[in-house]
């Protein structure tokens, strides 16, 4: 089993949008038994915030199921139990690397490095108010995600 955590700022927006996207895409193939997935933030300011209605609204909106959702902060023992920590920007790799002594094993990379986007970043839409961009770009990285996952 593989397990992925998606994590950024504050797992109100960004991150479980690609928690409960990435579950839809590997609910369609018929993976489900094969991946645990979850969401974190980096910070524990948002710590039991209920996820944006707009980013709920925005999957909504895509088809994609979605339950009740409250953000959690990522814990020191997330980084033993995931296999992979997917981040939306290069502030949440940076928090990461503090938190987990520099990656040791490399777990973590970003969402868009699994296309041909590598290195790029997911806008925060908690900024830019934009969450179609949002939509797209993590529905891209999820889906490059997901043929990673089938390779390796």
């Amino acid at each position: 089993m593989k397990k992925i955590l998606f994590i950024c700022h504050g797992n109100v927006g960004r991150s479980p949008m690609a928690e409960f996207t990435f579950k839809d895409l590997v609910k369609k193939h018929g993976l489900q038994d094969e991946f645990e997935i979850s969401s974190a933030g980096t910070s524990k300011g948002a710590a039991g915030i209920l996820m944006d209605p707009r980013a709920k609204g925005k999957l909504t909106e895509n088809g994609v199921p979605c339950k009740e959702h409250y953000a959690m902060p990522m814990t020191d023992r997330d980084y033993d139990d995931y296999d992979m920590l997917i981040c939306m920007d290069m502030i949440n790799i940076r928090d990461l690397y503090r938190m987990t002594d520099n990656d040791p094993e490399e777990k973590i990379s970003m969402l868009l490095d699994f296309t041909d986007r590598k290195g790029e970043e997911i806008a925060d839409p908690w900024y830019t108010g934009d969450f179609d961009a949002t939509w797209r770009d993590i529905i891209e990285g999820c889906k490059g995600l997901l043929d990673y996952c089938q390779k390796h």
